[in-house]
């Protein structure tokens, strides 16, 4: 079955969660975050290590946000107090003297690139990292130990406490990401930026945009103008679509970063063309450029394997993309070609994995990438299913053990696209329907039998769009997904345990009232009243 087809334990410090799970009813959980002090073993995703105790931080008029000096922890600063001051309605200012109050400091010690320590006694909070993006990650763990009413943009009566405790914590996997298809259906710059602000409350690092399909072009290429003139002038259905000007495009790039979120862009090849096939007819094999479509089908596109024009448009175009790009990767797409023959599709990813290297970058692929012959250091995005054959998961595994590295996005699991349940209003189910708890209970580490656990980059929660159109429906398929995806991504193994985690996905539910989300309330998951 494809993609898009549409068919009608815890250790330690940590032991804390587990008893938390058996000794709190979900009766008893939210009244204890009414009372303004929110339990480290609420946050999502789990921390590495808690040790909980000692009196309390309350925040107050008088309460400073010390920073270091640097320009690192000085952006952090802004951005909390930017989260901070309209509910609290506090000056909160940023200051490099003092004592008290919530400090940012970068210094030495056994964070890594994203790990941090938090720590908070009634005389103040302390976020200590060896990196901005650490503190970053600091932050959000903070917003989650003040009560929800934190969220909101109007002035909030408190009082806002931070449990007493300490927090060391860093990452299980680099690489955690979320994809967001707007090729089938358009989504603004700010629709965009809404979502990266939801992604990095859960510390996620990675945003992938899809930017190219058959319905629609989305990215500006000064020297292929007609694909985003011509070829993004439609989506799924009709409409008008849209694209991204490198102005634009270059904005949500900075929101990102200021979010230590990276940007992955995807043009998808040689498959799922037709918006480039449209915009100009070289690129077809017969000469001749095929309407624009607006349906939902897939496999029936592909770029002309044995022309040069073929290899002159992906030249210029990763060229211009990867100049506009800061990040590491741009995504090659490579799924679903069933319209090109496996010899041109080997010959097609030989000829351009190449040209990504050239522009500096590193290839990803969706994982039919293995088919061919992955560069050294590329990465392949599984998503397959428990059902995938025997023999594709077989190349997959071959691969990671020679070497290419695996973003994991299995499709019945961490596709939030598919539906809940038969009732979910938006969605599709041709994976299956995955509710709260299939989308969490599984492991990266060992879900592939016979990948080595260093092959592992991370994990991946795509979003693709043939059947939604608006924020409120990103929402709704995001929420209370996407924030288990994260806790695989982010906590270790041992942490891993649903009924410690539904207690903990609960906690979040006033969270997204206070920002505005509207998710999906699954009964699986005991949320407040």
């Amino acid at each position: 079955m494809t993609r898009h087809h549409r068919t009608p334990r815890i250790l330690g410090t940590l032991l804390l969660v587990a008893t938390a799970a058996l000794t709190l009813g979900a009766g008893d959980r939210p009244a204890a975050a009414a009372r303004g002090t929110t339990p480290f073993d609420r946050v999502v995703p789990a921390p590495a290590s808690v040790q909980q105790g000692g009196a309390p931080y309350e925040i107050s008029r008088s309460t400073r946000i010390r920073v270091d000096g640097t320009s690192g922890s000085r952006q952090v600063g802004e951005y909390l107090a930017q989260v901070l001051r309209p509910s609290t309605g506090y000056p909160l200012p940023l200051t490099t003297t003092g004592t008290g109050g919530i400090r940012l400091a970068l210094g030495d010690g056994p964070f890594g690139a994203e790990g941090y320590r938090l720590t908070s006694d009634s005389r103040g909070v302390t976020i200590t990292a060896g990196r901005p993006a650490g503190l970053f990650h600091g932050v959000q763990t903070l917003r989650q130990l003040l009560p929800p009413a934190v969220e909101r943009k109007t002035a909030q009566p408190g009082p806002w406490a931070v449990a007493g405790g300490t927090v060391t914590d860093s990452p299980r996997y680099a690489y955690r990401g979320a994809m967001l298809d707007v090729s089938r259906h358009f989504f603004t710059v700010a629709q965009v930026e809404r979502y990266i602000d939801e992604l990095a409350l859960y510390k996620i690092n990675t945003l992938h945009l899809h930017l190219s399909d058959d319905q629609g072009w989305r990215i500006a290429v000064d020297s292929w103008p007609r694909l985003a003139s011509y070829g993004g002038s439609t989506q799924v259905g009709g409409g008008p679509g849209g694209f991204y000007t490198k102005a634009q495009y270059q904005e949500i790039v900075r929101h990102a970063a200021a979010r230590y979120v990276e940007i992955v862009p995807e043009i998808d090849m040689p498959g799922h063309t037709n918006a480039a096939l449209a915009s100009y007819a070289g690129l077809n094999c017969n000469g001749v450029a095929p309407p624009l479509y607006t349906g939902t089908n897939v496999g029936f596109s592909s770029l002309c394997v044995s022309k040069q024009e073929t290899y002159d448009f992906a030249d210029d175009v990763l060229r211009e993309l990867a100049a506009l790009t800061p990040g590491r990767y741009l995504h090659i797409g490579g799924d679903e070609a069933h319209s090109t023959s496996h010899a041109d599709y080997v010959t097609f990813m030989d000829r351009v994995q190449p040209i990504v290297a050239r522009y500096g970058k590193t290839v990803i692929g969706w994982h039919q990438l293995t088919g061919a012959h992955p560069v050294k250091g590329a990465l392949a995005q599984y998503w397959g299913l428990d059902s995938t054959s025997a023999q594709e998961k077989a190349q997959v595994v071959q691969a990671a053990r020679n070497g290419t590295g695996l973003i994991l996005s299995p499709a019945d699991r961490v596709y939030l696209d598919m539906k809940y349940t038969e009732d979910t209003p938006v969605g599709q189910d041709w994976a299956g329907l995955v509710e709260v708890r299939r989308s969490y209970d599984w492991d990266p580490g060992t879900y592939l039998p016979g990948v080595p656990a260093s092959a592992v980059a991370g994990v991946e929660a795509p979003l693709w769009s043939e059947t939604i159109t608006t924020a409120a429906d990103i929402d709704y398929l995001t929420f209370p997904r996407l924030p288990g995806v994260a806790e695989l991504g982010w906590s270790p193994a041992a942490t891993h345990d649903w009924d410690a985690y539904r207690l903990r996905l609960a906690a979040q539910g006033p969270r997204w009232d206070a920002l505005g989300i509207g998710y999906y309330r699954s009964p699986q998951v005991p949320w407040a009243s």
